[in-house]
């Protein structure tokens, strides 16, 4: 399965394009592409609230991290509030999807 920038409608890549390409590429019908995608990012996104890292190989690693409370200001009125702790979600290419990037190939099959 080739997917190039060209054969997208817009510059970002979209759950309904995830399904359509699994529609024409393996076969499946629309509303089971359409599920296969939907299940695939729930599952990200469960794993991820429960505290899990997700590692999907040769792309990167979602990783759940704590940051702690800190002071802010206010950048209209310069009026200082606290910024509470909370959770945030990070991402961290492999190396071999940073290799691709940096060679221009991620969108070809080399």
């Amino acid at each position: 399965m080739e997917l190039t920038v060209e054969s997208l409608d817009s510059p970002a890549l979209t759950k309904a394009q995830l399904a359509d390409l699994l529609f024409d590429e393996i076969g499946l019908n629309k509303r089971e592409s359409k599920e296969m995608v939907d299940a695939f990012f729930e599952l990200i996104s469960q794993s991820l609230v429960t505290g899990e890292d997700v590692k999907l190989s040769g792309f990167g690693n979602f990783q759940i991290r704590t940051k702690a409370p800190r002071p802010g200001r206010n950048p209209r009125t310069g009026e200082a509030i606290p910024i509470e702790a909370r959770r945030v979600v990070t991402f961290h290419a492999s190396s071999k999807l940073k290799e691709q990037i940096q060679e221009g190939t991620a969108g070809s099959a080399s």
